[in-house]
């Protein structure tokens, strides 16, 4: 069952459809290197297109009907949107699950520290990390900090090109006999995970003059103190914006594609899907990458709940129709895969990985060795997932994360199967997975795409 390479099958005209999808995707990454950001971003494009915000719904005492489209954010980590269909909620909802954290460094509560001359900030990693991968890159910060006045005071530093950027340091290869003998995941230690942020002595302080000089500096620019850290959210994340790779500009190079992707590509398609018969529905979701817990996790009621006063704008709301509305529904859980990569080769099992350039990546199950914590699709489901993509013309393969021995991963797929619903996991492949700089085939993203609009429209079981 070996698939095609897609590239060999598109004409002028999907390739620059495939251009075009590919520019939107890479500024996207740009302006979204945050949940936040990526909730701003999302909400601009979504209100252009004519989606109305539920609580403003709520008060206005609106009714939903069929071609509505309504949203919901939360925390701005997470938001819901719906574009109503005119068979009733009660039949089902066709849903889209992404999830819009990537893997990080965030910033300490109590971060701000000199030591030899140099002003540092201790971070902590978020997420799956190879913390070697993170020394002597250019990084930027990103977040927010919130004031006891109730303000918030926006950071974004080292994307423009007269930005400053930070960095983390490495000890150089002359000196370094002892370090390279260690295991990988010792090389560098998560406490060693300091960003850089300074190194001039403010004049005339003669104590920890650096790190007065870097507050200062804070104080004129933004307006707050140390303290301040303690209400703050900051993340450390590579500098620089999304770039085409190779030579015949196939690919996309960036930071975050874990899983901005697939968030990116089920937003295109709600933008693009035409009156459905069921409810068309796509959720974007923070906390994935640390276990989908906390309140903008896919974890929380927040889902659920807003499907409650959704339901009760179109006039079907009961506890029992919410119930019968979830277990109906089918959905995708769109996260990637893990692209065969032949320099490590012996990690996959061909016959069962994804390639780039072949497609959608449609995991019947996803979980770790003997499938644990996997949400195992049912049969009948990928049956019908299979008809609709052949019947659009979708290009698919099926994978496995990796060798079965190897390692693994999960979902929110096993979250959402809780209500009975059919859910399956797919997505992009993607190369170099929890990397500062991820890498993604530009036909993949363009077949993906069209399998989620194909979704939207079609899945009737």
């Amino acid at each position: 069952m070996e698939r095609k390479n897609v590239w060999k099958e598109y004409d002028e005209t999907t390739s620059a459809k495939v251009d075009a999808l590919a520019k939107g995707y890479m500024e996207f990454l740009d302006n979204g290197k945050t949940e936040r950001e990526c909730v701003d971003t999302i909400v601009n494009q979504i209100e252009a297109a004519g989606y109305k915000e539920l609580p403003e719904l709520i008060r206005e005492g609106k009714k939903l009907s069929a071609g509505d489209k309504v949203y919901a954010v939360l925390m701005n980590k997470m938001v819901v949107m719906f574009q109503m269909g005119t068979k009733p909620m009660t039949a089902g909802l066709n849903i889209l699950g992404a999830h819009i954290d990537s893997p990080r460094l965030d910033i300490k509560q109590n971060p701000l520290y000199e030591d030899s001359d140099f002003a540092l900030l201790d971070t902590h990693y978020y997420g799956g990390i190879k913390k070697y991968q993170w020394v002597t890159l250019p990084l930027a910060l990103h977040g927010v900090v919130a004031k006891k006045d109730g303000s918030i005071v926006e950071i974004n530093v080292g994307e423009n090109e007269d930005d400053p950027v930070f960095f983390i340091s490495d000890l150089l290869v002359h000196l370094s006999g002892e370090q390279m003998e260690k295991k990988a995941a010792k090389v560098v230690e998560g406490e060693a995970l300091d960003l850089i942020v300074g190194s001039r002595p403010l004049a005339g302080e003669e104590k920890e003059a650096v790190k007065a000089g870097v507050l200062k500096l804070l104080a004129d620019t933004y307006g707050i103190e140390e303290e301040d850290f303690l209400s703050a959210e900051l993340e450390v994340v590579p500098a620089g914006k999304a770039r085409e790779a190779g030579f015949d500009r196939s690919m996309v190079l960036g930071y975050g594609q874990d899983d901005r992707v697939c968030a990116y590509t089920s937003l295109m398609a709600m933008l693009e899907i035409g009156q459905t018969e069921r409810t068309a529905c796509c959720i974007l979701v923070d906390k994935e990458e640390i276990g989908s817990v906390g309140a903008t996790g896919m974890q929380s009621r927040f889902f659920e709940n807003t499907v409650a006063e959704v339901m009760e704008l179109a006039g079907e709301y009961s506890e029992l129709n919410v119930r019968r509305c979830l277990a109906a529904s089918n959905m995708l859980s769109s996260d990637v895969s893990a692209a065969f990569d032949p320099s490590y080769a012996s990690c996959f099992e061909k016959k069962n990985a994804a390639f780039f350039g072949r497609g959608m990546v449609f995991n019947k199950f996803t979980g770790a060795r003997g499938k644990s914590g996997s949400n195992d699709a049912n049969a009948e489901y990928v049956a019908h997932i299979r008809a609709i993509m052949d019947e659009a013309g979708v290009a698919f393969q099926t994978a496995e994360l990796g060798k079965v021995d190897v390692g693994g991963g999960g979902t929110i797929a096993y979250i959402l199967a809780l209500y009975g619903m059919n859910v399956i996991d797919c997505g992009v492949a993607v190369l170099s997975m929890h990397a500062p700089w991820e890498a993604t085939s530009k036909a993949d993203i363009y077949e993906t795409k069209c399998g989620y609009v194909a979704f939207l429209e079609k899945a009737c079981l």
